[in-house]
């Protein structure tokens, strides 16, 4: 490809940039972890079609920097070496003339993309680098960069930027406004917050054809996959068993992998590409966390579109796993690790700082019932004794309020609360 075809790509890109207004744009919580005027390369990673592209836009123009852009998922960029990403540079300066900022979008097609972002960065440019699938791996960039990155791991919409996003005020308690977010709620809880869903009819085959662009496109080429067809099965079924421990044995049975490195093989496959994700089992030994792990989804969408995915027996482990997505969203602010507890009971999440347990926290839709609220407070008091904490919580659908027994206080919470409260 010549040197006038890049300019051409390069200033079509431009265009289509310019063309965003950022302040139409929802707001997204990640935008703080940015450092502008770092040396290091700003690399925003995550799962397909969750917004890091127009996050990285939106950053930028706010903050009023001009910067240069390349979109590597173009089509006329297709087959691109890293022999020829210097003639892409020089079409950025034709274009451009000379700039500060570069954001390189997608750049994880182009084999060995990270030896052309270093020279980068040893010239002075600040970066901003998206990369959606498994070739931009947490562990290859701390090889590959040498520590000169900052990592920001973007999910797709938490449920107060759905509410954002549709302008639901957060503090309307008028019959409205609590109707308005309760609906919102529903939406959200069926249908996920994949940021393209609100403009998409068929929901469901957006949905299966990202699921099976994660599998195709993002896990089997990079993995060299050996039984392509029992990963989607295996892939199908996880997303439609959260909230449970995994069975390395049982699922080495289920789907014929013969051994139970292969499923352990292929369910961190399903986590690289950020579609499965996983907590362990709390313990204050360090090396008896790795023993069991607990399985959820990145995000609601997944779960809607797997078989079960609407029925009542359900949704409690929806409501967990909405839960669980939320924590883990919130561990970069609060540096809290998630995990759950059991000891002859459970406990949904134990989170934990420097090895001190600072709240447990219980998911569960419904505790009308006597046996269900007994269950759920128990559990709670137990682990308290044992982890030596008291920030005690339920999340639950519709109640807030208090309950105190045994010289301890549990705060039951609505799950709507919860997710825009705290």
């Amino acid at each position: 490809m010549d040197i006038n075809t890049y300019k051409q790509v390069i200033t079509d890109q431009k265009n289509e940039k310019n063309a965003i207004v950022f302040s139409t744009l929802t707001g997204r919580r990640d935008e703080i972890f940015f450092e502008l005027d770092s040396p290091l390369a700003q690399i925003v990673i995550g799962v397909r079609r969750s917004g890091k592209s127009t996050l990285c836009h939106k950053v930028l123009k706010q903050n009023n920097i001009d910067y240069a852009y390349v979109n590597f998922d173009d089509e006329r960029l297709y087959g691109l070496k890293s022999k020829d990403l210097n003639s892409v540079l020089e079409a950025l300066y034709m274009v451009y003339g000379e700039f500060k900022y570069l954001f390189c979008d997608e750049i994880q097609n182009i084999p060995s993309w990270f030896l052309f972002i270093n020279r980068l960065l040893r010239q002075g440019i600040r970066l901003f680098v998206t990369g959606s699938n498994a070739k931009l791996l947490s562990h290859e960039l701390s090889t590959h960069l040498t520590g000169r990155y900052n990592q920001i791991e973007l999910y797709p919409f938490s449920f107060s930027e759905m509410l954002q996003y549709k302008k639901i005020p957060f503090d309307d308690n008028s019959t409205i406004g609590v109707a308005l977010r309760k609906t919102a709620f529903e939406e959200y809880i069926s249908q996920g917050g994949f940021p393209e869903l609100f403009f998409v009819r068929n929901k469901k085959a957006y949905i299966k054809n990202l699921f099976n662009a994660i599998i195709s496109r993002d896990i089997q080429p990079r993995f060299s996959v050996r039984y392509p067809e029992s990963l989607r099965k295996m892939a199908d079924y996880m997303t439609d068993t959260i909230a449970t421990e995994i069975n390395y044995k049982k699922l080495a049975e289920q789907f014929s992998f013969g051994s139970t490195h292969t499923a352990e093989n292929y369910v961190a496959y399903l986590r690289k590409a950020y579609l499965l994700l996983g907590i362990q089992k709390f313990s204050f030994k360090s090396k008896e966390r790795i023993r069991n792990e607990k399985n959820y989804v990145i995000d609601p969408a997944f779960i809607a579109a797997a078989k079960e995915g609407f029925s009542a027996k359900n949704f409690g482990s929806r409501l967990e796993n909405i839960v669980c997505i939320e924590l883990l969203r919130r561990r970069n602010q609060t540096f809290n690790d998630v995990y759950y507890f059991q000891n002859g009971y459970e406990v949904d999440f134990v989170l934990s700082n420097n090895n001190k347990v600072v709240e447990l926290i219980q998911v569960s839709a419904d505790i009308s019932a006597v046996k269900t609220f007994n269950r759920e407070t128990n559990a709670l008091f137990r682990a308290s004794n044992e982890l030596d904490c008291n920030a005690l919580t339920i999340i639950t659908l519709n109640e807030n309020r208090t309950y105190l027994a045994n010289n301890k206080t549990i705060n039951i919470i609505s799950v709507l609360e919860w997710l825009i409260t705290k």
